[in-house]
């Protein structure tokens, strides 16, 4: 595969950006090779600067649900960037999205649009505090949820395929507001609780984790935390940035049923354009200024062009009662066919999936926390990434991140995945 432009244009990058990359989830050093710079992109398709074409499976790390340059998102962009990119006060739209939001999460009967999934969480964490008069925060080993000081302690994806697990910069006083226990592991957050009882404001979780590669939560974990955080006065938050309208319509509290008290969203309720929001319980919500007097504010929260972009995904998302039927059909067509893969060559492996989000873990052993994820062979991962790449398919450079089909992948796409993954498991089992 050429990819002389590419490198040309990462070494000029390198000069101007810490580390070539805006983000350190778009490096390719663990997979052992520079990373590809994007040239456009469209349905299930990129191209890169040297085009090559690629099937895509990382979709702007989720938020591609519908697609690439989807004509109904890029038309309601262009509509939107002609009457103003940006007010700084208030639009219809804003009520408009935060309507559709509410009707497809019930739990969320207000909300407040922020720009990203970060900046969702952070506030989402503050107002807990604000709302219990308390200061810890108890979060799981393995989940990232921005990289907000209080999060990056035992964080995921980034941190791990980087082998950082906590960042400099972090004051002794912040981390220690943070505690940390093992994800599904109810036993575990039982005991944290009685050990700083009273003092805990707020439990997040990634409902469906997703930075640490895809892991479910176990039966009844989910359930458990909400009875904990009722019984402890616990604000319970879902970090549904990645799993909302990802892996269900409305999000994982949907598919297994359990209602948290605060919700932050990111990712698809965008369409592709920088957003995130976090909403929930009205007494709750009522505390955030100018309603009460926990501040958070945003020059581009609720930008016309992410809001204009965000309804129209939701609602095509919303108004098509097949939507989620067909994901889930190409997403497990996908997931037999690498089974398949597996079984006759008689290799080593695990899958993982949740919906249209999975990951394919180089490890025997079922992946359930962030210590099981940590077994996975990450060099067997990058030599696999590398021969999947030659064969035109395009993952997440990391083994520590899921992958997600889109509605715009087809049968077609799914069967050259599954024919490309053979032959890439074959050779990277080789080396």
């Amino acid at each position: 595969m050429n990819s002389a432009n590419s490198d040309r244009l990462f070494q000029l990058a390198r000069n101007f950006i810490p580390g070539g990359v805006n983000s350190p989830v778009r490096a390719f050093g663990s997979v052992g090779r520079t990373p590809l710079f994007i040239a456009r992109a469209s349905g299930s398709r990129l191209w890169d600067a040297d085009g090559n074409e690629f099937i895509d499976y990382v979709g702007s790390w989720g938020p591609m649900i519908l697609g690439h340059a989807h004509p109904r998102i890029v038309g309601a962009v262009q509509r939107a960037a002609a009457l103003g990119t940006s007010f700084g006060a208030p639009t219809e739209l804003e009520t408009m999205m935060a309507e559709l939001i509410g009707r497809l999460l019930p739990s969320v009967e207000m909300v407040r649009m922020v720009n990203s999934g970060t900046e969702a969480t952070m506030s989402a964490v503050r107002l807990a505090r604000a709302y219990t008069r308390r200061d810890l925060l108890l979060k799981f080993e393995g989940c990232y949820h921005g990289h907000g000081d209080a999060f990056l302690i035992k964080a995921g994806s980034g941190a791990m395929t980087l082998s950082v697990p906590d960042s400099p910069g972090i004051p002794a006083a912040v981390a220690s507001q943070t505690l940390t226990v093992p994800f599904n592991d109810l036993a575990r957050v039982e005991e944290a609780v009685q050990s700083h009882k009273g003092r805990i404001a707020a439990l997040i979780v990634e409902p469906v984790a997703g930075n640490m590669g895809c892991v479910p939560p176990g039966s009844g974990f989910l359930e458990g935390l909400r009875s904990l955080c009722t019984r402890e006065g616990i604000v319970l938050i879902f970090d549904e940035v990645m799993t909302g309208f990802r892996v269900a319509r409305g999000g994982a509290q949907a598919l297994y049923g359990v209602r948290p008290d605060l919700t932050t969203m990111g990712k698809i309720i965008g369409g592709g354009l920088p957003v995130g929001a976090y909403g929930g319980r009205r007494e709750i919500m009522e505390m955030v200024a100018p309603s009460g007097p926990m501040y958070q504010a945003g020059t581009l929260s609720g930008n016309p062009l992410a809001m204009a972009a965000g309804y129209e995904t939701l609602s095509a998302i919303g108004g098509s009662p097949s939507f989620y039927d067909e994901l889930e059909r190409l997403s497990a067509r996908l997931e037999e066919g690498i089974r398949r893969n597996i079984e006759e060559l008689g290799l080593p492996l695990t899958q993982n999936r949740v919906g249209s989000m999975a990951t394919l873990f180089f490890t025997p052993a079922q992946v359930t926390d962030c210590q099981s994820a940590l077994k996975a062979d990450t060099r067997r991962f990058g030599a696999y990434f590398r021969e999947m790449l030659g064969r035109g398919i395009y993952l997440a450079p990391s083994q520590f991140e899921a992958g997600f089909v889109s509605a715009a992948h087809t049968e077609e796409d799914i069967d050259r995945t599954v024919l490309a993954n053979r032959e890439a498991l074959r050779s990277a089992f080789r080396t």
